[in-house]
């Protein structure tokens, strides 16, 4: 039995199947940790979610900003980009199915046995693991209740931006939902900072990544991350960076858990295709 965790597939259904491929995955044995962002920018996302879905236990897969966008959209409350390219899921003959799979994903995911702990962005310099998962919990529990619409609906802004023990009700689930999709940058207290969004070091002075921050107190974790594109591929300080771009033509990278070897990636092509015919206005 191998336990790979595979990052941002974001709708690059063909370079996961060729990644699956490649490290010659069994979900009869296999394991397969997905960081989230399933959906949106590539041209397939309606055959990622069927794919992963059936994979039952096989997969197991933490929620993105963009598979929440997809659900706040879904319900109506946000409209789409001009860049989304969701609609295959909204317009799909099983699209509830689908959508009612995606609101049951975890935020967090954690294995004492591996030694792993998986989230989308990131978790709060304030949080150890027990506090995260708690918040995790909180943010699920609403999701997968009937009054899920009304959150989707106030789930998207960006206050409050520094965590506080005494946060309660919406404001507290948008910080916990900001903080486990969307946090890169943070400033030396630990609040976000949402405007920077390139690689380390090309922030301004009083901002660092968020798993620099020398207090933070889940710095005896191993963390499985996605999300961050312009930082590629990392591995330091206890972090396990995954999301190397597939979505921008680069690659979709996997890691395994259960032997620490080194990643296997395969390229994009299909997305480098596509950006090639934007850039020639084709």
């Amino acid at each position: 039995m191998a336990v790979y965790a595979i990052g941002d597939v974001q709708g690059c259904y063909e370079p996961l199947l060729r990644l699956l491929d490649k490290l010659h995955f069994d979900p009869d044995i296999d394991r397969i940790w997905l960081t989230g962002d399933l959906v949106n920018r590539g041209p397939h996302s309606v055959e990622t979610l069927r794919h992963i879905s059936a994979l039952g236990p096989a997969a197991t897969t933490v929620l993105g900003n963009h598979d929440l966008t997809l659900l706040a959209v879904a319900e109506g409350h946000v409209k789409p980009g001009k860049k989304d390219t969701f609609y295959d899921v909204l317009d799909a003959p099983d699209a509830a199915e689908l959508l009612a799979w995606v609101r049951g994903l975890p935020m967090l995911h954690h294995d004492d046995a591996l030694g792993f702990t998986m989230v989308h962005g990131g978790l709060s310099p304030h949080w150890d693991l027990a506090l995260a998962q708690a918040c995790a919990h909180e943010a699920e529990a609403v999701l997968r209740g009937p009054g899920y619409p009304e959150f989707l609906a106030h789930m998207f802004g960006s206050e409050p931006r520094a965590w506080r023990d005494d946060l309660e009700g919406l404001p507290r689930l948008r910080h916990i939902v900001n903080v486990m999709t969307r946090m890169r940058f943070v400033f030396a207290d630990g609040s976000l900072c949402y405007d920077q969004k390139g690689a380390p070091g090309s922030q301004p002075p009083d901002l660092m990544p968020w798993f620099e921050v020398p207090w933070r107190r889940n710095a005896d974790l191993r963390i499985i991350t996605g999300h961050w594109a312009a930082l590629g591929y990392f591995r330091a300080r206890g972090i396990y960076a995954l999301d190397s771009g597939c979505i921008w033509g680069q690659h979709l990278t996997a890691f395994r858990l259960d032997a620490h070897e080194v990643p296997c990636c395969v390229d994009c092509w299909e997305m480098r295709k596509v950006k090639n015919r934007e850039d020639q206005g084709i």
